[in-house]
């Protein structure tokens, strides 16, 4: 089952050049920066009620954000689904004929286990599932 949104996705080209505008324009507290190396990127979280916003950096031209952002430009990423049982929440997408980018869950950002759906089965969409196992949020 599907919980809430568990947060927003956005690709930045500068956490640096970002930041300001969602800390001091719209006043959102900041959670936290971490690297995530195994993505190649900088990711900040950022609490907007009872969501988060995580900005993405990307620390390589091989990362997946830098290859969007050139593609796409910054902005909208992705929308982060918090579930329970993500194996289970999986599988049930698989048979209900959405097609994964991930069979199998990977340790995402907050140590989160996550796995994306693919945008072509979502109405251009790119949906996240993520279980956050004993973690607050």
């Amino acid at each position: 089952m599907i919980k809430k949104v568990d947060h927003i996705g956005i690709a930045v080209r500068s956490l640096e050049a970002a930041l300001p505008f969602y800390v001091e324009v719209l006043n959102l507290p900041l959670l936290g920066i971490e690297e995530v190396e195994s993505e190649k990127l900088k990711v900040a979280f950022l609490q907007a009620g009872e969501t988060k916003i995580e900005l993405l950096e990307p620390t390589s031209v091989e990362s997946t954000i830098a290859k969007f952002i050139e593609k796409r430009g910054e902005g909208l990423h992705h929308v982060a689904l918090g579930v329970d049982s993500i194996e289970e929440r999986i599988k049930e997408m698989k048979e209900k004929g959405i097609r994964m980018i991930q069979d199998v869950p990977k340790i995402g950002a907050g140590g989160a286990l996550v796995a994306f759906m693919h945008p072509k089965s979502a109405s251009g969409v790119l949906y996240e599932l993520c279980e956050k196992k004993g973690m607050k949020g």
